[in-house]
């Protein structure tokens, strides 16, 4: 309600009018106390929530800085524990290596030891079979008397008696021809176009090489020997070329003998070599022991004939002998050659022209 106006007053306010504008005001202030109020409380409840977070995150901090510690405190035990182990290692490993070193010294000395038995043992077997070999010797010595070799089988085969074995210088001709691979013509020329190997065994030669070392075992230990091979030339075995040997001399006679075994019958056979050579000696032989098969095929010179008739071989053989020197007994032991009928009948004059011995061994002696 307007407020009246009188003549001559001023306007005064209606009250309601100010309850109305202090109504509006106050609910204005209401507002903005309901707002604040508002704005407040979402503020306390947001610091709240950051200082329960902030909380939580220096309790959280407080527990890794403890958890940090512990594990630092547990890092040092750890390298405490390393470092000790470290330590206890190096010891171990220094105790490892000084064992090691007495097990080796023990390993060596076991092993010293054990080869020192292994000697000892073939030192004693050795000692056992030289006692053995020393009293077959010995045995084989009283057996065979005053023999210089021996030669196995020979208590069987002492029924040789006219071949004359003695003298001061014994000169053995040993026929190392083709011929002596075979005892018939067709035998020698397969033979001869074999291996070195199968010549080297063939009966014929290996007889030849026995009979030699017989008569090794027989002669005479006072003599002395020379050795000679033949065929189309002449060579002296071992020392023989240079001078008479001693039969006694076992390493120069073992070594003619080994010689001997080595040489392969080849070529023709040519006696007036071997007795021009004992006609040239000097000192010449007292004796003279020949081994051979039949007749000479070549003289003193080298013929292009191929085959030699009977008769021709006869002449080779007297043109030989003529070359012979005097007064020495030629003993000859023949190995028989198919085809050559005249050879024992002039090898026989030939040992009674000079006060020697003939004969012709059965194919198992010696």
């Amino acid at each position: 309600m307007a407020p009246k106006k009188g003549k001559g007053q001023q306007p005064t306010f209606n009250l309601s009018f100010l309850d109305i504008m202090f109504c509006g005001f106050g609910a204005v202030v209401l507002l903005v106390l309901i707002v604040n109020s508002n704005t407040v409380r979402h503020r306390r409840e947001r610091d709240q929530d950051l200082r329960t977070k902030l909380m939580a995150l220096k309790l959280e901090v407080q527990a890794r800085e403890r958890l940090l510690s512990e594990l630092k405190n547990s890092l040092e035990v750890t390298d405490s524990q390393i470092a000790t182990a470290k330590e206890k290692s190096a010891v171990l490993a220094e105790k490892i290596k000084r064992t090691r070193a007495k097990i080796s010294l023990f390993e060596n000395a076991s092993l010293a030891t054990r080869r020192s038995l292994k000697e000892l043992e073939s030192d004693l077997k050795s000692m056992d079979a030289e006692r053995k070999r020393l009293l077959a010797k010995k045995r084989r010595d009283q057996d065979a008397g005053e023999k210089v070799r021996y030669f196995s089988g020979e208590g069987n085969r002492q029924y040789l008696t006219g071949l004359r074995l003695g003298g001061k210088r014994i000169l053995f001709l040993i026929d190392a021809s083709a011929s002596m691979l075979h005892q018939t013509i067709l035998g020698i020329i397969r033979r001869r176009n074999l291996s070195r190997t199968t010549r080297l065994q063939s009966t014929k030669w290996q007889r030849v090489i026995r009979t030699f070392k017989w008569l090794l075992a027989n002669v005479p230990p006072s003599s002395t020997i020379k050795v000679a091979v033949f065929d189309t030339r002449i060579v002296f075995l071992g020392e023989s070329a240079r001078r008479w040997v001693a039969v006694t001399s076992r390493q120069q006679i073992n070594d003619m003998v080994d010689e001997l075994e080595k040489r392969v019958p080849a070529h023709g056979t040519s006696l007036s070599w071997a007795f021009s050579a004992a006609a040239i000696l000097s000192p010449r032989p007292d004796n003279i022991i020949l081994l051979t098969d039949g007749l000479p095929t070549m003289g003193a010179k080298p013929t292009s004939q191929g085959k030699v008739s009977s008769k021709e071989r006869v002449k080779l053989f007297r043109q030989a002998v003529s070359r012979l020197p005097k007064a020495i007994p030629v003993n000859t032991i023949l190995f028989p050659l198919e085809g050559d009928p005249m050879a024992a009948g002039l090898f026989w004059k030939l040992a009674v022209d000079t006060r020697g011995s003939f004969l012709t061994p059965s194919r198992d002696w010696p």
